[in-house]
């Protein structure tokens, strides 16, 4: 039974506005793929309506029980996500150049989406012990990158998935500054990140593979292969120009449907967005993810323990590094990493594990009040 007083806590903005960002992506996946040159309409936006179902029911299943019991066997979830990501390199389907999915017949999914949600489990958990205002040391910043980030990193490095990654890290930096460093290892740290960054960038530059170095030279020099590598990041530039300040309006945008724009319903579905609606339907659509990155840190900080602190701050970064990495992506601002759209972008792994980590949120902010327990 839940508390009926959970229920009168319950955020519903939350919900409601991931709901109709997620109906939204259904809407631009349809509009994006429809049949202009071909005879029949793909079934994507069928499937993301699926996916939107199972993500709900999963979403209020998760919320309905106590964050505190997810803290409680952290380790263990870490755990278990590391074991798929050890499958996936066993047994996993290759698609695209990438071996990422776990094909279970009925369904396939891709472990390193849930993980991103394990691993801020875990470290929310051993954070949560770091005594406030002490800062972390030299041994328990190895320790935490021994046990944490290492093994994980190199499993999905192996995949190849540089994007999933490169957040993987990003989460890590953003949560143990959180935390707080001493500042002397912070200071040390710096120092010989900048010694070096010329040996590590070079060791960094050769272990990528050949259509990641080309994706940083496109991105750094779109026009060096305007017809190659460079031509998503230029498709994608015309396709949100193109808009203008109000767009050319639903089911009148030509980049996706004319196959000009590549990964139209997934990485690039902004640009198709854009396309459509304009500057302003743009604006809208950030003040919305906005509005659920805001409510994520005011949720953090009225979490009643560390725990759910560090949780909603994890999940809260990995939302908002998304949404930043995607639209710079889209944009010609940062490299073309492959990093999905949150909550619009067609896909069921990366939608399901979207509401999971929204559903964190949710769990903490409707529990926030420690006098019901």
């Amino acid at each position: 039974m839940i508390d009926r007083r959970l229920i009168a806590n319950f955020d519903w903005s939350i919900l409601l506005m991931a709901l109709v960002l997620s109906l939204i992506g259904v809407m631009t996946i349809y509009s994006a793929t429809r049949p202009i040159l071909e005879a029949a309409q793909k079934t994507y936006y069928m499937r993301q309506l699926y996916w939107i179902a199972l993500s709900l029911i999963t979403f209020f299943v998760l919320v309905s029980i106590d964050y505190r019991w997810y803290v409680k066997f952290a380790y263990f979830i870490f755990f278990f996500g590391i074991v798929l990501l050890v499958l996936v390199l066993v047994i996993g389907r290759k698609g695209m150049g990438a071996q990422r999915w776990i094909n279970l017949g009925f369904l396939s999914f891709q472990p390193s989406e849930f993980f991103k949600v394990f691993f801020i489990l875990a470290l929310s958990r051993y954070l949560s012990y770091v005594k406030p205002g002490a800062g972390l040391g030299f041994k328990q910043l190895l320790k935490m990158v021994s046990l944490f980030v290492i093994l994980p990193a190199i499993l999905i490095l192996k995949q190849p998935d540089l994007g999933t990654t490169l957040i993987l890290f990003f989460i890590f930096i953003a949560m143990i500054l959180f935390a707080g460093i001493r500042k002397k290892i912070l200071l040390t740290v710096l120092v010989l990140s900048l010694i070096s960054m010329p040996v590590a960038g070079k060791y960094l530059w050769d272990g990528l593979k050949e259509y990641q170095k080309m994706r940083i030279i496109a991105f750094i020099d779109p026009q060096a292969d305007p017809q190659g590598v460079g031509y998503h990041i230029n498709q994608s530039k015309i396709s949100v120009g193109s808009g203008g300040f109000s767009g050319k309006g639903y089911m009148k945008g030509t980049q996706g449907p004319y196959r000009f724009l590549p990964e139209k319903h997934t990485d690039f579905i902004f640009s198709i967005f854009a396309e459509e609606w304009g500057f302003t339907g743009s604006l809208v659509l950030f003040m919305m993810y906005f509005f659920i990155i805001w409510r994520g840190f005011d949720t953090a900080e009225k979490a009643r323990d560390r725990e759910g602190c560090f949780l909603v701050l994890g999940v809260t970064f990995m939302f908002a590094l998304y949404f930043f990495i995607n639209v710079g992506m889209t944009l010609g601002m940062l490299p073309v990493v492959g990093v999905p759209l949150p909550l619009m972008s067609y896909g069921g792994t990366a939608l399901l594990s979207n509401f999971l980590a929204l559903s964190i949120i949710e769990n903490v902010r409707m529990r926030r009040f420690a006098l019901y327990y």
